[in-house]
């Protein structure tokens, strides 16, 4: 308890210089508050602190960490980086100590400095930006992408080709966080603070942003969600009409086909939703 308040001082005291240094960024040429600058990517970076943090039954955005990512980047210089026969020429280093943290890394995957990847997590031909929070035992599937200060939970798999998107600013708005245990189907794109909750299966190809309409059509009546995919949630894509002026057209949605089961297993509630639901992945 004693270790915790000492630290909740710290970030504390860490915000003041990092909203300060915002303010005016004349600040950032003073070596100390480049420093804290620099401390704040540390402790992204080794999962000590985030962008955002589930709280007294909600999430809630870190501005002021989000603020310290932005200003890193003045604060670095362009640099080669050379792997091998590859070369990078960039800002932000990249992650490295993977055998240490227990992460599996297969060529050619990329995760950026100031990013946390936890024990367990398998990394395909991937990228992980900066900011970003991946969790124990998630799978980020060949040429995923995580974006910048995403929240990935415990076994999440994102399947090949899903997108994650990013948000650095406005540094109010809320990154996309997808929750313990769900699965995001392949090509799926989910963006603009959009959150799947607990245990969702997102079919193949369903696209998420903040003004996409999540319709459940498995009951009697549809009942309609935005910005956010309920928990054990079957998701497919659909359409719905909409009448422009030049006329009525379908346009993009998301539909709720049905719910995993919350009495078996994860991997057999996922395996039944699959069958029973015909869901492409």
């Amino acid at each position: 308890m004693y270790i915790c308040v000492i630290l909740q001082r710290i970030k504390s005291g860490m915000k003041e210089i990092i909203e300060a240094a915002w303010e005016d960024r004349t600040k950032l040429a003073d070596g100390s508050v480049k420093s804290v600058v620099e401390e704040v990517i540390a402790l992204l970076d080794k999962g000590k602190l985030r962008v955002a943090e589930y709280a007294g039954g909600t999430w809630m955005v870190n501005d002021w960490v989000k603020k310290a990512v932005i200003l890193y980047f003045p604060l670095r210089k362009m640099e080669t980086i050379d792997v091998g026969p590859f070369e990078f020429h960039d800002k932000i280093p990249l992650k490295h100590g993977y055998k240490k943290l227990g992460v599996r890394v297969v060529p050619h995957a990329i995760a950026r400095y100031g990013a946390f990847l936890a024990s367990d997590v398998v990394m395909m031909p991937s990228y992980v930006n900066i900011g970003a929070y991946v969790d124990s035992g998630t799978m980020v599937d060949t040429w995923a992408t995580v974006g910048s200060c995403a929240q990935i939970g415990k076994g999440v798999h994102l399947s090949g080709g899903v997108g994650v998107g990013g948000v650095l600013e406005p540094v109010q708005a809320a990154p996309v966080i997808i929750e313990d245990h769900a699965f995001i189907g392949s090509r799926c794109i989910v963006v603009e603070g959009v959150r799947i909750e607990k245990e969702a299966v997102l079919g193949a190809n369903v696209v998420l942003t903040a003004s996409t309409r999540v319709i459940d059509v498995s009951g009697d009546q549809p009942v309609e969600y935005q910005g956010r995919v309920p928990e054990r949630s079957v998701v497919i894509p659909g359409t719905m009409k909409k009448d422009f002026p030049a006329g009525t057209y379908n346009v993009p949605c998301a539909l709720i086909i049905g719910k995993r089961k919350e009495s078996t297993d994860r991997k057999t509630s996922l395996n039944e939703a699959l069958r029973q639901h015909q869901v492409a992945v």
